[in-house]
């Protein structure tokens, strides 16, 4: 359960906080960058409430096993096109890559290896 908290509240934060809020402006730099600046902000709210959705599926617990395909898709998607377009305006440049190949690799290990050995218990 601690793992589904962590990957909610990952969700939740950069949803809310840095994109709906716009607390962190970098991430609307990277919309603009990517798809343009003329509805950069809107993109990114939308991107930021697609989040806090995934936030709550996430800790709803329904469908896991295809919550955590589109995680990692989205994840998987997302790292790479940064890493080759806006990689200047990553917080960790480059590097961004490794963490989300992390959080990937979380989100496999607890659904499809931890949880089923739980549920076998």
């Amino acid at each position: 359960m601690f793992l589904i908290l962590v990957f909610s509240l990952v969700w939740l934060v950069n949803g809310l906080i840095c994109k709906i809020l716009n607390l962190v402006p970098r991430h609307q730099e990277i919309v603009a960058e990517i798809l343009g600046q003329e509805y950069a902000r809107e993109i990114t709210f939308l991107i930021g409430l697609g989040e806090v959705g995934m936030a709550i599926w996430i800790f709803s617990r329904r469908w896991s096993h295809f919550s955590a395909m589109m995680q990692i898709i989205l994840v998987g998607v997302m790292n790479i096109l940064e890493f080759f377009l806006v990689s200047h305006l990553l917080l960790w440049e480059k590097f961004n890559i490794l963490f989300a190949f992390c959080f990937i690799i979380l989100v496999y290990y607890q659904t499809f290896i931890l949880e089923p050995k739980l549920e076998n218990e």
